[in-house]
């Protein structure tokens, strides 16, 4: 198989490892522009912190983090909640100027997460009521510094735009340079935060090396389910002496249904639009000699144009071809692109260099109706599908995915 080095977009301030690629070019499809960005900080140690009550006697007991007075808080720092005999009805954050900041509380309660990162070197207080059945309640306050820039940072990407429109198998995708270490992910998780509405179960599960984690549900996303994504890591410790560039997030919508699936068996591509067949077309896959993988992959990015070039890395055997309607479907290379040099080997034989080829006018339709997101399957080539070779969520069992998940 024909191998290329991909990239990253100009748009990350990172740089982040690079995988080889089969018949593809070399860009990478790109990460969405941070979010609200904050200055990460260090570990808060637990402590006791100061409390008082504001009835004579009663069940309700509280406790909160950071620690009274403690310095050198991260600015991803979460109001850490401990109530018994009771229930927490109120939480005020504010900074040194008394300015209240906003926030929420986790759905377990164990914590209020400020909604966004918070200021490096700045002085925080916070005061949180918790209210037992008979009314009785309870007040703990705590101060805290935050701390200034670390040496070093994990860089993150996201890759959602807001506002755009995916299709109904685009993952919710995370990268990490370095990537995330066992030990680390489940902290790093607990800050990765997705809301569907409709509301569909999801999950977090990540890939071998935790350079990527992906957000799914047991099924495709529903048709017209807005996702609102924020990955609030800006600030928080991932490991290893390293904190979160920054905080990323984005709010989009799932498209109309749109499935491609190529059977290597017929030579063919069958198009279903709302789970009926709207199109068939032959294809050819790659040869023996850089055979086509098999397996269930998502457009990832699209190029109405573009180069393929191996000459860097092939030398006098590789090629440089111009390609038009290139659709990339793995990181190793594997795309759906127009090939008129074969159109009359689409539905006989396979002669590429493991691309899906269609013809110049297919190539054109399907450009012009697919989505990112929308899902691509391939059956019956010799080579398997890696996983993390591109967003490859789909393409294990629901139960084999919930196993990658850190909590």
């Amino acid at each position: 198989m024909v191998h290329l080095r991909r990239t990253l977009a100009a748009i990350m301030a990172i740089a982040l490892t690079a995988g080889l690629a089969a018949c593809g070019d070399d860009d990478k499809p790109a990460l969405s522009e941070p979010a609200a960005a904050g200055t990460p900080s260090a570990p808060a140690s637990a402590g006791a912190p100061v409390t008082e009550s504001t009835t004579a006697a009663g069940p309700v007991t509280l406790s909160i983090t950071p620690a009274a007075n403690q310095k050198n808080v991260p600015v991803s720092a979460e109001i850490g909640l401990k109530v018994s005999g009771g229930e927490v009805t109120t939480v005020t954050l504010t900074d040194a100027k008394g300015k209240p900041v906003a926030g929420f509380l986790r759905e377990d309660g164990s914590a209020w997460v400020p909604a966004k990162p918070l200021q490096a070197k700045q002085k925080y207080a916070a005061k949180v009521v918790a209210t037992g059945a008979g009314g009785q309640s309870t007040t703990a306050s705590t101060s805290f510094t935050t701390m200034g820039t670390p040496p070093r940072t994990t860089g993150t990407g996201l890759y959602l735009f807001d506002g755009r429109t995916y299709g109904v198998a685009m993952p919710v995708v995370v990268e990490f340079n370095p990537g995330i270490k066992k030990a680390d992910r489940a902290a790093v998780q607990k800050r990765m935060f997705v809301t569907t509405s409709p509301a569909q179960p999801g999950i977090w599960s990540w890939t071998p090396s935790g350079t990527q984690a992906y957000y799914r549900a047991p099924e495709y996303w529903q048709t017209g389910t807005e996702l609102t994504v924020r990955i609030a890591v800006g600030g928080l410790p991932t490991g290893g002496g390293r904190y979160g560039d920054k905080d990323r997030s984005a709010k989009v919508k799932i498209g109309r249904k749109f499935e491609m699936s190529v059977d290597n068996a017929t030579k063919k591509m069958t198009v279903l639009q709302e789970g009926k067949v709207v199109k068939t077309m032959p294809v050819s896959l790659g040869k023996k000699s850089t055979p086509s993988v098999h397996g269930h992959m998502v457009v990832m990015e699209k190029k109405e144009a573009t180069v393929f070039d191996t000459t860097d890395t092939d030398g006098a055997s590789g090629y440089r071809t111009n390609i038009q309607y290139a659709q990339r479907l793995t990181w190793s290379g594997q795309y759906v692109h127009s090939a008129p040099w074969s159109t009359g080997s689409q539905g006989r034989t396979n002669v590429s260099h493991g691309c899906v080829n269609v013809s110049p006018s297919n190539a054109a339709w399907l450009f012009q109706k697919t989505l990112i997101g929308d899902p691509v399957v391939v059956k019956g080539t010799e080579d398997k599908l890696d996983y993390g070779d591109g967003w490859t969520p789909w393409d294990v069992s629901w139960e084999k995915f919930k196993a990658g998940s850190a909590l």
